[in-house]
């Protein structure tokens, strides 16, 4: 048994705790609101948040974890079909929200407890075991609802002391953010990581280049984001230069969630002398790679596995991929204290998740470089094309296709063909809609960048290209309709 957040029990109370906009806490602030959440909660299996970015959020899943109880993040963008099968499939006794927040009529029929994050009320002792639950968080479903993975507390705070050591992560430092709070990304790493450190976090509310620019020139040292918020970023860095002064101050700048365009990279990196490193995780199993802080910063992976875990690549036929070549592509299983315990009501789906010496199959799909980075080609579901005879990760031409100064987004996937089996398919939003390039033109472009049997065989123009919350490209959207 380990207490998850000791700085709120030590001396230096009163250091900067959390910042969202113009609100803040202390460790001594947040210890008394969160203190009277636990009070609140004690003794209940299971409670929802109405996980908004603000500060009743944190301190209601921070004084929910000191209770030993288990947080249900609830995301406020669902529609009222999910919100139901969450709340029946979860059965919390509680929903915790913010004063004031207008909740939807799917959640109506639970008893809600504003949070005050004003309050003084004690510092419970936390008596959680490292194998109770800690988080209840509900994955996206492709071919069904919803499925609730149960995080234990040991996956929190292993994960988070493996991503302190990859980072060097201390409490010195101040990390900035405008993630929701409804996902590991935001809640685990952006609102747990820096209390664990005894650090502080700095919220944007909603994310702006001007809002990283303004919390970096003033002591900011880390910033997360994600693919579309870095992207926004590159796009603005050649009008802004306090945008690139700010950003190559920053200690580390960490993108996760997706896959962070090649093009992306580089064009940060030239403007501002700083790479942006990426890491790997899942819902099921946070974090399960880094680049290291004191690694080669390399575009295009995810770094290597973090202390504690566990990562090999799998063949369709079961057996390890041992070719550490940067080209024998295989399934990502990982093991380790980091992952979830079981999908919540579902005894089938967690069996199938794992293989019978423990591993839990990840569905994502990677090569390994010689020296031991990963790099992600894609989801076996949606981005392994096999064409040819060949096996092809998406990525690495959607990244080709994104170097096109007339491509400004870019997606694969493959669709059958009766000769090749799958045909490579681009979907592709141009830079310039009056002037899109074309398949000729995009397909030579791949082709000198890779190999012939990865150019595109189809090229299809769209005005967006269809995402989730965290900016993640729905595949099997593309097409419909």
């Amino acid at each position: 048994m380990s207490t998850l957040f000791p700085a709120l029990t030590e001396p230096e109370a009163g250091r900067p705790a959390l910042r969202f906009g113009a609100r803040s806490l202390t460790y001594a602030e947040l210890a008394a609101a969160a203190g009277t959440v636990a009070a609140r909660v004690r003794g209940a299996d299971r409670v929802a948040v109405w996980a908004t970015p603000a500060l009743e959020t944190a301190v209601a899943v921070v004084g929910t974890l000191l209770a030993g109880v288990a947080a249900v993040p609830l995301n406020p963008r669902s529609g009222g079909k999910e919100l139901r099968h969450i709340l029946s499939d979860s059965a919390p006794s509680l929903l915790l929200a913010a004063p004031g927040d207008e909740l939807p009529a799917a959640v109506g029929d639970l008893d809600r407890a504003d949070v005050d994050v004003r309050a003084a009320g004690p510092l419970p002792e936390e008596r959680a075991g490292d194998g109770d639950p800690a988080l209840i968080v509900y994955t996206s479903g492709t071919t069904g609802p919803p499925k609730g993975a149960v995080l234990p507390r040991r996956a929190l705070s292993t994960t988070l002391d493996a991503l302190a050591d990859a980072w060097r992560w201390t409490g010195d430092d101040v990390l900035v953010h405008g993630l929701p709070l409804f996902h590991v990304h935001g809640l685990v790493l952006g609102v747990l990581g820096p209390l664990r450190r005894g650090g502080s976090l700095r919220h944007l509310g909603r994310f702006s280049p001007e809002g990283v620019a303004r919390e970096l020139n003033e002591g900011a040292t880390m910033l997360f984001g994600v693919p579309t918020m870095y992207h926004r970023i590159a796009e603005a860095l050649p009008g802004d230069p306090e945008l690139a002064e700010a950003l190559g101050r920053a200690r580390l700048l960490v993108s996760g969630s997706a896959a962070l365009p090649v093009h992306d990279h580089e064009r940060i990196a030239a403007a501002t002398g700083r790479r942006v490193i990426e890491r790997y995780g899942m819902t099921e199993t946070l974090m399960n790679t880094s680049v290291r802080a004191d690694g080669e910063p390399r575009a295009g992976t995810v770094g290597v596995p973090l202390p504690g875990v566990e990562l090999r690549l799998v063949e369709e036929d079961g057996t390890e991929v041992t070719a550490y070549d940067g080209e024998t592509v295989g399934e990502i299983q990982v093991r380790g204290p980091n992952l979830f315990t079981a999908y919540l009501n579902r005894p089938d789906a967690t069996a199938a998740a794992f293989t019978a010496d423990g591993f839990f199959r990840t569905g994502d799909m990677a090569v390994r470089d010689p020296d031991g980075y990963v790099r992600i080609v894609g989801r076996k579901a949606t981005d392994l094309i096999k064409s040819g005879g060949y096996k092809i990760g998406a990525g690495e031409i959607e990244n080709a296709l994104l170097e096109h100064p007339g491509v400004r987004e870019a997606a694969v996937t493959g669709e059958p063909d009766a000769d090749l089996g799958e045909r490579i398919v681009a979907w592709v939003v141009p830079a310039d809609p009056a002037d899109p390039p074309g398949l000729e033109e995009l397909a030579g472009h791949v082709a000198r960048r890779l190999a012939p049997h990865k150019r595109p065989r189809v090229v299809r123009h769209l005005g967006s290209l269809p995402r989730n919350d965290m900016g993640k490209v729905m595949k099997r959207e593309l097409g419909r309709g």
